[in-house]
C-alpha cells in the first residue's frame, strides 16, 4: 500500500506542476495583451472631442464659480442694505418719538397757560355781591 501511494504523490506533484506550468503561461500572455492593449491605446491620437468636453467642463466650472461668487456678493450688498434701512427706519422712529413728546409738552404748557388765564379771570377777590362794598374800601384806602 505504501508503493501505491508514493506513486499516487508523484502523480500529483507532476500534474501540479503542469497546471502550475500552464497557468504561469496564461497570466503570462494575459499581461503581454494587457500591456500591448494599453500602449494601442496610448499611442493613438487624442480626439477633438475629448478636447471639447473637457474646454465644456472648463467654461462651466468657471461659470458656476463666477454665478457663486457673485451670489455672495449679492447677498452682502443685500444684508448691508437691509441694515442701513433698519437704521434709518429706527431713526425715523426716534425721530417722531421725539417730535410727539415735544408736542405733548407744548400742548401741557398750554393747557397750564390757559388753566392759570381761566384761574385768574374766574377767581375775585370777593363775592361779585359784595363787590360795591369793596370798591368803596378800595378807594378809602387810596385817598
Amino acid at each position: 500500500m505504501s508503493l501505491g501511494m508514493g506513486k499516487m504523490d508523484k502523480m500529483d506533484k507532476r500534474t501540479e506542476e503542469m497546471t502550475d506550468g500552464v497557468l504561469d503561461e496564461a497570466l503570462r500572455n494575459f499581461r503581454l495583451s494587457v500591456h500591448a492593449w494599453s500602449e494601442a491605446a496610448y499611442s493613438q491620437p487624442r480626439s477633438a472631442a475629448v478636447v471639447r468636453k473637457v474646454s465644456w467642463r472648463l467654461v462651466a466650472g468657471w461659470a458656476l464659480g463666477c454665478v457663486l461668487a457673485l451670489g455672495s456678493l449679492a447677498g452682502g450688498v443685500y444684508e448691508r442694505h437691509h441694515r442701513q434701512e433698519a437704521a434709518r427706519i429706527a431713526a425715523a422712529v426716534q425721530a417722531a418719538r421725539q417730535q410727539q413728546m415735544a408736542a405733548e409738552q407744548r400742548a401741557r404748557e398750554e393747557d397750564e397757560d390757559l388753566l392759570a388765564k381761566v384761574d385768574k379771570d374766574v377767581s375775585r377777590a370777593v363775592p361779585s355781591a359784595m363787590e360795591p362794598l369793596a370798591q368803596l374800601m378800595a378807594e378809602d384806602e387810596t385817598q
